[in-house]
């Protein structure tokens, strides 16, 4: 086949699906500590979305026995592009599935990352259209900027646990296009971190090493706000509502997002993240940070706590 992935081929990541066994406790985070709004129910699912997303849903909250991801998706840049996308992942032996109808979105192609994760790719969607009470005379806002909660602007990033760091960056590049910004390899080669985007962004999708041996596992799911101020802001909001901060407020070196992580009722660590850079350079090459620039810590110092290298969701018996 003489079609080949290449950068802008996927527009950008589209939604997540939260797994939680706490289905009531964790829609009350996002919708009232968080500030995100409901969209809609379909099944044991609840659609969500952030004030600054232009797209019918950004979170599929579901119910199930364990927390983790249900699944990811991109958009694709058009309906031809994703009819190329789909061919291609085929012809390389990765063997996917229609889903004909899911709330917010056309059909999307489901197919497995080389860990595991379920992964989607749609063109059709569902675009928001503001109640009266959200409509807002800034007409390039989908609707009235958000009041309550943290209120983020929309859906950042996601970022997964995986056993083989290297194969996964490889896949998302080398099949679906996404440029690689970032990385971290260690002193004996191993690739521990790969930082890839479909956007201007540093990034859309984060891969990090699974060091407790699991499989298509969850490191967090983030959202972005306008500035470091609602950040601290929402650690005020957290702390003052009985949730556990892991870490943060602080800045990361890579990415440099000033960042906050917090873990939601089910489990899935969640983070609220401002600032960062974008790369507007075509012929970016990949950051490569070294065992002994990690060992540094974060931005300005701070060690990154045990935790954060050993949990996922679902946790590893």
């Amino acid at each position: 086949m003489s079609f080949q992935p290449r950068f802008r081929d996927l527009a950008h990541l589209g939604h997540v699906e939260l797994l939680t066994p706490k289905p009531e406790e964790s829609l009350a985070f996002f919708k009232d500590l968080v500030g995100l709004y409901e969209s809609g129910r379909q099944g044991n699912s609840v659609y969500l979305r952030a004030w600054g997303d232009y797209e019918f849903c950004t979170l599929k909250l579901t119910a199930a026995k364990a927390p983790g991801v249900g699944h990811f998706a991109f958009r694709t840049a058009d309906s031809q592009t994703l009819a190329d996308l789909v061919a291609n992942l085929e012809e390389s032996g990765v063997n996917g599935k229609w889903i004909e109808s899911d709330l917010g979105h056309g059909r999307a192609y489901r197919f497995p990352s080389p860990d595991g994760h379920p992964v989607e790719i749609y063109y059709e969607t569902n675009l928001f259209e503001a109640p009266p009470e959200l409509a807002t005379h800034l007409k390039n806002n989908p609707q009235r900027r958000g009041r309550h909660g943290a209120a983020p602007r929309r859906l950042d990033h996601i970022n997964l646990l995986a056993a083989d760091v290297k194969a996964n960056r490889e896949f998302y590049h080398k099949l679906l296009g996404m440029k690689v910004t970032e990385q971290i390899i260690f002193d004996d080669g191993t690739e521990m971190g790969g930082w890839l985007t479909a956007t201007n962004k540093s990034y859309d999708l984060a891969i990090t090493r699974d060091n407790a041996g699991g499989h298509g596992r969850l490191h967090h799911l983030t959202y972005f706000t306008d500035t470091r101020e609602e950040v601290l802001r929402a650690a005020d909001l957290f702390v003052e509502s009985g949730v556990r901060i892991e870490t943060g407020p602080h800045k990361h070196a890579i990415g440099q997002t000033f960042f906050l992580y917090v873990f939601e009722p089910g489990g899935n660590r969640f983070e609220l993240a401002s600032g960062g850079y974008s790369i507007l350079a075509p012929d970016w090459k990949p950051i490569v940070w070294t065992q002994a620039d990690r060992a540094r810590g974060q931005a300005w110092g701070l060690k990154t706590v045990e935790s954060f290298h050993t949990y996922g969701t679902p946790e590893v018996e």
